[in-house]
């Protein structure tokens, strides 16, 4: 597995986890740490396209 493919996972599973972490803290009443959880699983998912697009000659293997 390359570099890239691991990054590109990475990147996945933190998106879900800040998903996951906004979806708790509002369930919770946490509405200001909901907001930052969504907010930075946007900034994530940004990350990933412009990682995507810096590196597209690079191969996933």
């Amino acid at each position: 597995m390359s570099l890239k493919a691991f990054h590109l996972i990475f990147v996945t599973l933190l998106t879900t986890l800040s998903f996951g972490f906004a979806a708790w803290a509002f369930t919770s009443g946490y509405l200001l740490w909901g907001v930052l959880g969504i907010a930075v699983a946007i900034l994530v998912i940004f990350y990933g396209f412009y990682f995507l697009k810096k590196l597209k000659k690079i191969s996933y293997l």
